[in-house]
């Protein structure tokens, strides 16, 4: 039997009995709002990547925690990164921060500080 027929006949039936008008406001109330998925037109200002340096020694490298997933998902890691550069490359400078707030939100006071203090920086999440 053709099912699109008897879903008519069946909503033909509820409606004959009377059945159906309690249901619309029960249906009404479940009703959600849906948001377009579809990105807009405008792209994002694309900015070139900072030149790669020759070599990190005797700079200032950050590593800075965008603090995704908490504030000690990455920190452990970003400290066995440090004294890995201590013994590896001592010459260069370790500074570890974290966002003030998170990866949310701009922190334009962090960035300052890096670009006039810092000549490279890792910046992420890790563990």
């Amino acid at each position: 039997m053709n099912r699109k027929f008897l879903l008519s006949g069946v909503t033909t039936l509820l409606s004959v009995l009377g059945l159906t008008g309690g249901m619309a406001a029960v249906y009404a109330e479940e009703l959600v709002t849906v948001m377009n998925p579809i990105v807009e037109s405008k792209m994002a200002e694309r900015l070139p990547l900072s030149p790669r340096l020759d070599s990190l020694s005797g700079k200032t490298l950050y590593l800075v925690d965008i603090n995704w997933g908490g504030p000690q998902a990455a920190w452990s890691v970003y400290e066995q990164m440090e004294a890995w550069m201590a013994v590896h490359m001592p010459d260069v400078k370790v500074v570890r921060k974290r966002l003030a707030a998170s990866y949310m939100v701009d922190d334009p006071a962090m960035w300052a500080e890096i670009a006039e203090k810092g000549d490279a920086a890792i910046i992420g999440i890790a563990g």
